[in-house]
């Protein structure tokens, strides 16, 4: 059995830090925060933080857009609306956000103290913010778009980092991927792993890119990782 709410993680003026939460009943896990895409708390990270939950974990998914004007989830048909949005975004006000959201889960008594971050596109980026800015346990970012943008914090990061790459990603050139994984070689937390043939968005199921074999590589890096802090 599961338990699920959504909690209240901090205020600012009339505005709520709020997310969703999944964990099991009745015994502590390691926590995971579980960062979205610009689509914002969407099913398929609520189910997500489900199945993490079944596998004994509190699963956080923190809404970063609740500072935004708009602060719920776009649907996938309305693009424009979601790339507005992140235009408008601050990922060092993210970083903060993310660093709230682990304190508040550290403090949590269903929560081991443990936390580690997994983040997809601009959550990505905001996981690997998570690594060299809020010192989380472990890190995972997937088709992180503007990791090259935070170049000089990758010797920041601690612990251990995994940077997933579709190779046919139509929103991360090449170039930002060679620059990525050029500057991680120098930091022996941080591993990179390329997928070949994967697109953008290969990780969600039900997407036009999603791309089985890609993420049945990807989680078993992933698991590895993860279950160090288990």
């Amino acid at each position: 059995m599961i338990h699920t709410e959504t909690p209240d993680l901090a205020a600012e003026g009339s505005r709520t830090f709020d997310g969703y939460l999944a964990r099991p009943e009745g015994v502590a896990g390691p926590g995971l925060v579980i960062l979205s895409e610009m689509w914002g708390v969407a099913p398929s990270k609520t189910q997500m933080a489900d199945d993490y939950a079944r596998k004994g974990w509190c699963a956080l998914v923190p809404n970063l857009f609740w500072r935004s004007e708009f602060t719920g989830v776009v649907p996938f048909d309305q693009a424009d609306i979601a790339w507005k949005r992140l235009d408008a975004f601050s990922f060092d006000q993210a970083a903060a956000d993310v660093a709230t959201a682990v304190k508040w889960l550290r403090a949590s008594p269903f929560c081991t103290g443990k936390v580690a971050a997994i983040g997809f596109c601009m959550g990505g980026r905001t996981a690997f913010l998570s690594a060299s800015r809020v010192k989380v346990d472990a890190a995972v970012a997937l088709y992180a778009l503007g990791i090259a943008k935070h170049l000089d914090e990758m010797a920041k990061v601690s612990c251990p980092l995994q940077l997933h790459y579709g190779l046919n990603d139509e929103h991360i050139p090449r170039a930002e991927i060679d620059a990525v994984a050029a500057a991680a070689k120098a930091n022996g937390n941080v591993e990179v792993h390329l997928y070949p043939g994967a697109g953008h968005g290969f990780f969600t199921s039900g997407r036009p890119s999603y791309d089985a074999h890609a993420v049945e590589e990807a989680t078993k890096h992933i698991e590895r990782l993860l279950a160090r802090l288990k």
